[in-house]
């Protein structure tokens, strides 16, 4: 029977749906592939009517601060896009620093809400529905909202894990603009168009990172920034690797059919491939995940939790960085003091990593930039001002850039410092010798 028919007293228009949020209330909605536009757009079309909504959410491709000269919505955020980065210093988005995160439950000044929009599939026959390629949030979102609104996307896929909900959950049910996928898509690989330069990087920075950094039975977190995103086609000659990670990035399901990530020696969830999203995989990677047991999508707050992942004892976290400082401090979410994206769940997976009995974390990173057809380095001698940390130098084990493999664990500052100057780029290293001089006294 036609979920239409089987539910009717739950189907409502994407307006009447939202047509009773009310000024001062708060709202969730779920990210990348699970924004669900259409009750998106019909909330956002009562901004002039409405005022102070509080909206939290991940990775937003939907500019909450721009309604009604800003005050029919107040995004709060923990991850930052080019919708709503400029909002954060215009003082229109409020940004909640969070990389703890635990299992089932909000980060520390979210949450209760009074409705959660998100994506979901048809029901099935025991009233089953599932979030599609992004868990995220969605079930602690659920589980810590009043009531649920969902759009049924009848192309949403399922897969094991926790990836679902069940329709009495859910309020009510619209149906789902079916073209936004493909929009927000086509964004996002926009939004990622690299130079020939910063390709020709992560090649010789995977090559590194997968030859001699990684090893077989290693349980492995493939970071979602543009290099780490990268590893997979650079793991296949491995064996028995394990999968768990936060974004299932491409070349993992390759992996899995040619039999390198078995996942057999994986201390949690042996033998399955553990995410709580995909973006941007080729379709015909999404339709071999698609009712495929091996993959299993989770809450985020269970893959991220440092509890579960410290059970893995050779878990090995790769994940990207904007800046490094010469003792092996990253930033990997800001330019200065402003939020460029977010912590995410990478500095959960570098501290469970580095704490992981055979584990390894790394970071990736180009070893500079180009401004003004100059190299600007990524490595520096300290932070700008106002740049956070995102992963403390004590949680580094290996730091790679297109030049080399520069090792922090088990070495004093200054052979940090020597052994970032030589994986640096060739035309900045006499400068950060001079500023490594000038602020710790040594020479390099």
């Amino acid at each position: 029977m036609d979920w239409r028919k089987q539910y009717a007293d739950k189907v409502f228009s994407p307006e009447d749906a939202v047509a009773d949020v009310a000024s001062g209330q708060s709202v969730t909605v779920g990210m990348l592939d699970g924004m669900p536009p259409s009750l998106c757009t019909a909330l956002s079309q009562r901004a002039g009517e409405l005022e102070d909504v509080t909206v939290f959410h991940f990775v937003s491709a939907f500019p909450w601060s721009s309604f009604n000269d800003g005050k029919a919505f107040k995004p709060l955020t923990p991850f930052v896009t080019n919708v709503d980065r400029q909002g954060v210093p215009d003082g229109v988005v409020d940004y909640l620093p969070a990389a703890i995160w635990r299992s089932g439950r909000m980060p520390y000044g979210a949450g209760p809400f009074d409705y959660h929009l998100c994506i979901v599939s048809p029901p099935d026959a025991d009233g089953w529905c599932s979030f599609g390629s992004s868990v995220w949030m969605n079930p602690t979102f659920a589980a810590h909202s009043d009531k649920v609104v969902a759009e049924v996307d009848e192309k949403a896929i399922r897969t094991g894990g926790a990836n679902r909900i069940h329709v009495d959950r859910i309020a009510r049910l619209v149906d789902a603009d079916q073209t936004v996928g493909v929009k927000v898509r086509d964004a996002m690989r926009r939004a990622q168009g690299r130079t020939d330069e910063e390709i020709a990087q992560a090649e010789v920075i995977c090559t590194l990172v997968g030859i001699d950094l990684i090893e077989d039975g290693d349980t492995v977190q493939i970071g979602a920034g543009a290099i780490s995103a990268a590893l997979g086609p650079y793991l296949t000659h491995r064996k028995d690797l394990g999968i768990h990670t936060e974004l299932l990035t491409g070349g993992v399901t390759d992996l899995v059919q040619t039999g390198v990530a078995t996942g057999k020696h994986k201390t949690l969830h042996p033998g399955k491939v553990v995410a709580t999203g995909l973006a941007l995989l080729p379709q015909a990677e999404v339709d071999f995940i698609d009712g495929n047991d091996t993959f299993e999508l989770y809450d985020f707050t269970y893959t991220d939790d440092i509890q579960v992942l410290a059970k893995e004892p050779r878990l090995v976290a790769v994940n990207n960085a904007m800046q490094v400082d010469l003792t092996g401090q990253v930033d990997g979410e800001a330019i200065g003091p402003w939020p460029y994206t977010g912590a995410g769940g990478q500095t959960a997976f570098a501290i469970s990593a580095a704490h992981s009995d055979k584990g390894r974390s790394i970071i990736v990173v180009p070893s500079s930039y180009l401004k003004d057809r100059e190299h600007h380095s990524r490595i520096v001698v300290s932070l700008d001002p106002g740049t956070p940390v995102t992963v403390p130098r004590s949680a580094v084990d290996y730091i790679v850039t297109e030049f080399g493999i520069a090792t922090m664990r088990g070495k004093t500052i200054r052979q940090r410092i020597g052994e970032l100057i030589s994986v640096a780029h060739p035309d900045c290293q006499p400068q950060l010798k001079d500023d490594a001089k000038q602020l710790y006294g040594w020479s390099f």
